[in-house]
């Protein structure tokens, strides 16, 4: 019975070409050798499985190979390359750091360099996890390092760039590896299998790529893992069933039931994720990854984006164009603030179906949106219209009397049916003349504390066309409607004491005094003014004044409402603060505390 040897060992590259992913390394190397401009030590730096110690064993075999091919790669052939590959090659030395990183092994290997090659051009030495030396023998080695002898040449490998000492750093010629591309290690799988005969699929290939997370002998241990379960055959159930992955079909068919607001079949599907062992976590933050790739498919110039095979592919397309931006972007939010909040939950199942609701309601909420100006609100049924009332002439009471016992009742003015430039209309103000002012045309906003949701979402066409001041007009905190009924000025002071009280049991006791100290004015009808004392006041006032005006509209039932403020002057003056201006406070006051003070020679300390 023939030994098995794992695929990261057979299939180890032997030269640079066969390097999978790391071109940019590979061929700065190749052009050193062949202009015969190699460093004196080199560093090659990146995450686990992607080549590091393969190029460091690839750079020391050509350096010394006899007969170098034009492109720069070793023959193979010669006594050199043979020796390195049976493993016999004295010219060729690797150390681990992990196990020999104190400054005696250090000390041995500088004796070692102090001896020149006995045949070939150079002696290597490749130190494996060079992090892992302790800093006195880093101190050591700093000097053989800066300035060995012509035929010694160090090449370091370490995972962790960020613990060498920066004096090391700067002796040594740094490749940075990259973690490769899923492409390049599905084809490099494929290869593998060709040569195994192994019978697979492209999507069980990238499914193995994306599980790598850019490691390519992480990847080929997984392949070896496979074929033997699957006894050969490699296909896409055997890889997901063996590596514990969610399929893909459950992410499209629980989209599939968010677009159909099918809130039952959503949450039978997330259960039956959860029957098979999978957890709420990792299938929100599939689903997150799920929702970007939906979004990265909208565009042709973004498709590349996508890590996966052509079938699957095909699918995200598919799919993409029946969810809107809209839709894609709420229900990302909707499942990142699942993703951060599951850990802290008590009961986290709850929380993946309280998402999961949420995005079931996500496409109605779009459509009433969406609906025409006057036609629909937020808060009613699609079915339910709201009709306008058809009035001709607009008219209102008398104005009230200021001098009258009753209290003044406010009206509003009856919108017309038909839109039509802005008209004069007069309206009564407190001293029982008349102004004329234009009457604003009604425009539809949605109630935000309505009970489906108005999240702003632009579409695919304003999509990142947006400018910064139409950004700021869509941020308006204040809630806004057509609602303009009737109220009477003690009904307003009492929303008022109400929001004050308000305030109050949240501890905001410096609102609570403004609010307290001085009653609003009514100016005309819908605006009233509030006197303050200061600047710092209108500062705070103006910082909780969304939170009021949406308090009173709303209890009142009138959008027109405003609320202006004005400093009051006398209230305003100056107080004293230091010493000096409390004494002429005081002096001003008592004329004779000015002879007390210069007749004992008294200090103002």
């Amino acid at each position: 019975m023939d030994n098995f040897i794992v695929s990261a060992r057979k299939y180890r590259p032997a030269t640079f070409e066969s390097v999978v992913g790391q071109q940019h390394i590979t061929n700065t190397l190749k052009n050193a050798i062949r202009n015969n401009q190699l460093a004196q030590a080199f560093l090659f730096c990146g995450p686990r499985g992607v080549g590091k110690t393969t190029c460091a064993r690839i750079l020391a075999k050509t350096i010394n190979c006899e007969n170098l091919q034009p492109n720069g790669e070793a023959c193979g052939v010669c006594a050199s390359c043979t020796s390195f590959q049976n493993g016999n090659s004295f010219n060729i030395h690797e150390l681990d750091a992990a196990s020999n990183n104190s400054v005696d092994d250090i000390r041995s290997l500088i004796d070692q360099v102090r001896i020149p090659p006995q045949a070939g051009r150079y002696k290597i030495y490749i130190i494996d996890e060079v992090h892992m030396l302790s800093q006195a023998a880093f101190n050591a080695f700093l000097k053989t390092l800066e300035e060995p002898p012509h035929y010694a040449i160090f090449i370091l490998a370490t995972t962790e760039k960020h613990k060498i000492l920066p004096t090391i750093l700067s002796r040594c010629q740094i490749f940075d590896f990259n973690r490769i591309r899923v492409e390049d290690m599905a084809n490099h799988l494929a290869s593998i299998a060709k040569k195994e005969s192994i019978e697979y699929e492209p999507d069980g290939l990238h499914i193995i790529a994306q599980k790598a997370d850019g490691g390519l002998r992480d990847a080929l241990s997984m392949f070896d893992q496979i074929v033997s379960f699957s006894d050969g055959n490699v296909t896409y159930r055997t890889v997901i069933d063996n590596l514990n992955i969610l399929d893909y079909d459950y992410y499209f068919n629980i989209i599939d039931s968010l677009l159909k607001e099918d809130t039952a079949g959503t949450l039978l599907l997330f259960d039956e994720i959860l029957a098979k062992g999978f957890d709420g976590a990792h299938f929100i933050s599939g689903l997150s990854e799920h929702f970007r790739n939906l979004l990265v498919s909208k565009d042709a110039t973004t498709l590349k984006l996508l890590e996966v095979s052509e079938g699957i592919k095909a699918k995200y397309l598919q799919q993409s164009q029946a969810s809107s931006v809209s839709f894609l972007l709420s229900a990302m939010n909707i499942a990142n603030q699942c993703d951060l909040s599951y850990k802290l939950s008590k009961n986290q199942r709850l929380q993946v179906e309280l998402a999961l609701l949420k995005m079931c309601h996500l496409p109605s909420a779009f459509n009433m949106l969406t609906a025409p100006a006057g036609e629909m609100t937020v808060s009613q049924p699609a079915e339910q219209v709201k009709k306008k009332p058809d009035t001709s002439a607009v008219s209102h009471p008398p104005a009230p009397k200021v001098e009258s016992a009753a209290p003044p009742t406010i009206t509003r003015p009856v919108e017309q049916n038909t839109p039509q430039p802005p008209t004069p209309v007069k309206e009564p103000i407190t001293n029982g003349s008349e102004q004329t002012v234009a009457e604003k045309p009604k425009v539809f906003i949605p109630n935000q504390h309505s009970a489906s949701t108005s999240i702003k979402i632009p579409s695919l066409k304003d999509l990142g066309k947006a400018t910064a001041a139409e950004m700021a007009e869509e941020e308006d905190p204040y809630i806004k409607g057509d609602a303009a009924e009737d109220f009477t000025m003690d009904a307003f002071l009492k929303h008022w004491s109400d929001y004050a009280a308000k305030l109050k049991a949240d501890g905001n006791m410096t609102l609570v005094t403004i609010f307290t100290s001085n009653a609003p004015v009514m100016l005309k009808p819908y605006e009233f003014e509030v006197i303050l004392a200061n600047k710092t006041q209108e500062n705070q006032f103006r910082d909780d004044k969304h939170n009021l005006l949406n308090f009173l509209r709303v209890g009142l039932r009138n959008f027109n409402i405003e609320v202006t403020t004005r400093i009051d002057e006398i209230k305003a003056a100056k107080r004293p603060y230091t010493t000096t201006e409390k004494y002429q406070h005081m002096a001003n006051k008592n004329p004779q505390l000015a002879e007390l003070r210069r007749r004992f020679n008294l200090d103002l300390d």
